[in-house]
């Protein structure tokens, strides 16, 4: 097969840089019920204008281009053994020319592999099937953000907010409704789920996922099932958290239920959360040649533009703020308050803050804003370029990030989803505020990126490295203030009461 390389080369970058037309279609929508005057109207406007400019330059649309996984159907006596060094040089490749950034690490010394290769990377399933000219390839790019939020229960169980779930459909969508309302901003709403009902532990996970490659608009073969999907994607849209956890009307995009057959003993529900940059296509080849015979998940049109504007739109009371940055700065902002960032910045992510504990940093960082990202970094002629520089979950930081303001002085940290009580006390305590940088808008950030000046900590691979950035009008929301003000805690409290109304049976 001369061609197999190539196409999954094609797959891949298509995968990563451009969403299918169901997910364009349910954005757009979710777009239209946003008043766009509102915080989740700023970041759906963001997030449409990335959409856009992703697709325009086959960058990736987030720079956590997640653990690839594949689900490769072959004729019966094909090589998988060929198909999989392919797929596997394929992927290298992709990782070397920035289609995929870096995420390979190795659980025992933490080393990244640098090519999104090693035990385990990528996932791979192969199925056979009764077409002896044809082989079908899924793919799915799943982040680290969403993948945090999947969750498994085993029931019966108690649920903060909705009392016992039974082994019963009524205790399913307890369940469900649960693992969209923990979710929060973490995973980038609007987001998508897929679920399982039974199976073992093991095997629910894998279906669960396994539902995330169905189309967002079908309707699922069993009327029991179709009816749950229908009355979760409802009742979700009532919780009020919206895009990136800021409230509003739209907090889900799609809800795939299958089921398993499972053990007397276990009842287990699980739950895969997808983020809005859902990106997941497929492809069928021609057996012989391994050339691509038609794309799958694009039978519809892909509408030109997904944006109306450029972004974040602009009132004018925007408050503009130059790195470094001094308390009492930090302290006149206020939840709500929209910023334009330039100036320094340095990104850190877990490595980074694990490192700040036990060691000085490698630049001063008094009046600094820490950045938690990983981004997708290109070298052209001895130069760094930062190609992708969207937000990763911050409340993973949370065990160390009160500590680092305080020992080091700085002033802003910046992420996605917020984070907890002992930041937020951190915060109130060293005067310094938390922006919401919105999560998933990869290509939108890099355009703020005006230079690299340096790099610290190269040795803990590409997306955990500190990136010494110099940046100009980044926007963020400021989302937890200096004094004692978090819109992630207001949100989840508000959500958790209207989490309460969904507590009588239904099915």
């Amino acid at each position: 097969m001369r061609a197999f390389k190539d196409s999954m080369m094609e797959l891949i970058t298509e995968t990563s840089t451009n969403l299918p037309p169901d997910v364009r279609q349910a954005m757009a929508r979710a777009v239209e019920a946003e008043d766009r005057a509102s915080q989740s109207g700023k970041a759906l406007a963001v997030i449409a204008t990335n959409i856009d400019m992703a697709s325009d330059c086959e960058g990736p649309i987030c720079q956590d281009t997640g653990m690839p996984t594949f689900k490769i159907k072959t004729p019966v006596g094909a090589n998988q053994i060929i198909m999989k060094r392919e797929i596997r040089e394929a992927i290298a490749d992709a990782t070397r020319l920035g289609k995929l950034r870096p995420n390979s690490v190795d659980s025992i010394t933490g080393a990244n592999s640098g090519d999104n290769l090693g035990p385990g990377t990528p996932v791979l399933h192969f199925d056979q099937w009764e077409n002896d000219d044809e082989i079908e390839v899924k793919l799915i790019l799943k982040g680290g953000g969403c993948e945090n939020k999947n969750i498994q229960y085993a029931v019966p169980a108690e649920l903060p907010h909705l009392g016992r779930a039974g082994r019963d459909l009524d205790g399913v969508r307890k369940c469900i409704l649960h693992a969209v309302w923990q979710a929060q901003g973490h995973g980038c709403s609007a987001g998508a789920i897929g679920v399982c009902i039974g199976g073992d532990r093991t095997s629910g996970y894998e279906h669960a996922k396994e539902q995330l490659f169905r189309l967002l608009d079908d309707t699922n073969p069993d009327p029991r099932l179709a009816a749950m999907e229908d009355y979760i994607m409802k009742a979700a849209n009532t919780l009020s958290i919206g895009t990136m956890g800021f409230g509003g009307e739209v907090t889900l995009i799609g809800c795939k239920i299958g089921a398993l057959n499972r053990l007397p003993a276990s009842f287990f529900v699980s739950v895969a959360y997808d983020c809005w940059a859902f990106r997941r296509l497929g492809v069928v080849l021609d057996a012989k040649t391994g050339e691509i015979r038609r794309w799958l998940y694009r039978d519809k049109k892909i509408a030109e533009k997904m944006s109306h504007g450029e972004g974040f739109p602009f009132t004018g009371n925007e408050k503009r703020i130059h790195a470094p940055i001094t308390e009492d700065e930090a302290r006149e902002l206020r939840v709500g308050d929209v910023v334009l960032i330039s100036g320094e910045m340095y990104t850190g992510r877990d490595a980074v803050h694990s490192y700040l504990m036990k060691h000085d940093p490698p630049a001063d960082l008094r009046g600094s804003v820490l950045y938690h990202c990983g981004p997708v970094v290109l070298k052209d002629n001895g130069h760094y370029r930062i190609t992708a520089a969207g937000p990763t979950t911050s409340i993973r930081e949370e065990p160390y990030q009160a500590d680092i303001i305080r020992r080091y002085g700085v002033r802003a940290v910046m992420g996605k989803g917020g984070m907890g009580r002992r930041t937020l006390e951190g915060l109130k305590e060293s005067g310094a505020v938390y922006l919401n940088a919105i999560g998933g808008a990869a290509q939108y950030y890099a355009r703020c990126i005006e230079e690299v000046l340096d790099v610290s900590l190269l040795e803990f691979g590409t997306p955990e490295a500190m990136w010494h950035l110099k940046v100009k009008d980044f926007p963020a929301i400021v989302t937890m203030d200096a004094h004692g003000n978090s819109l992630h805690a207001d949100v989840e409290k508000a959500s958790a009461a209207l989490l309460e109304r969904l507590a009588d049976p239904v099915f």
